[in-house]
């Protein structure tokens, strides 16, 4: 069962919220003792997270959760996923007990998962009834991706996405200088694909993404005209840039203002997303002015 994008948070008496964890979504089961792990497309998780397989899950039982990597800060990392960490399944739906549960209530599977008693590396969070809003507030202090509320009447409805279900995200937002771009194909071949941002370090400016999302018809046009005057023939970056194509180097006077989920562990954007322009002088944004880690 998918959530639905809701626009902000809400509080409701007749929903509970959870964290918003950010992983991989898994459906997890045990039958004659052996655990299976699949992902939302159906594909097998054991070979990348293998010890999975020694998960306790009581036979004839099946979860839905998110594979999960924590940080140094205890925070859910996306990113730490990549490199090998221990990892912990997070679980917050039972489908299967015996026989299928998917038709009781929101409220009424949470007891049920509840009375099974998962040992870690499972992790059963408690959620929060009705304040949707303060849960909000605190996770977007402690960094971490937003919430979901659920409706507590709501059944379970596999592969679908419902509006029972809402996914409220924490985004961050940051300005970064323009130093290039990269071709456009399709429908953007005759502006630009996406825009190479960096910020000012102690040693020059350091790449830190490619922009692509966010512009319409109007800035796409705007940009691709205003970036061909500024074109150079050398990277302003110091570090290295590695896109799959080619870049066209521009020099580094235009800022903008983009909104991302999150730093990954090599200290680039994760889904950055162009939200407008800035006019502050470039030399001013930095890895400190804007709090980059």
């Amino acid at each position: 069962m998918l959530a639905t994008l809701w626009p902000k948070p809400f509080d409701d008496e007749e929903w509970w919220f959870e964290i918003k964890w950010d992983g991989y979504r898994a459906i997890v089961s045990s039958e004659m003792g052996r655990v299976g792990a699949r992902s939302r497309r159906g594909l097998d998780l054991l070979g990348r997270f293998p010890e999975l397989a020694g998960l306790e899950v009581p036979d004839g039982v099946v979860l839905d959760g998110e594979v999960v990597a924590f940080d140094e800060a205890g925070r859910p990392s996306f990113s730490a996923l990549q490199t090998g960490v221990p990892v912990n399944l997070v679980v917050f739906d039972v489908l299967f007990h015996g026989a299928e549960v998917t038709q009781l209530s929101y409220v009424e599977r949470r007891a049920l998962l509840d009375r099974l008693g998962l040992a870690a590396p499972m992790i059963v969070p408690e959620p929060t009834p009705t304040h949707g809003v303060g849960l909000y507030e605190a996770a977007r202090a402690q960094g971490l991706e937003g919430v979901v509320g659920k409706r507590m009447g709501s059944v379970y409805l596999p592969g679908r996405r419902s509006p029972d279900w809402r996914k409220i995200s924490v985004r961050r937002r940051i300005r970064a200088v323009i130093g290039g771009y990269l071709p456009g194909e399709g429908s953007r071949a005759a502006t630009f694909g996406s825009v190479l941002v960096g910020l000012n370090g102690v040693d020059g400016l350091r790449w830190v993404g490619a922009v692509g999302s966010g512009f319409d018809e109007g800035s796409l046009v705007a940009f691709n005209e205003a970036l061909r005057q500024i074109v150079r023939p050398t990277s302003p970056f110091v570090d290295k840039v590695r896109v799959p194509s080619t870049p066209t180097w521009v020099e580094p006077v235009i800022v903008i203002e983009v909104e991302y989920k999150e730093w990954t562990h090599d200290h680039h954007l994760r889904a950055p997303v162009y939200k407008g322009v800035d006019d502050t002088p470039a030399e001013e944004v930095t890895w400190e002015s804007e709090g980059a880690p």
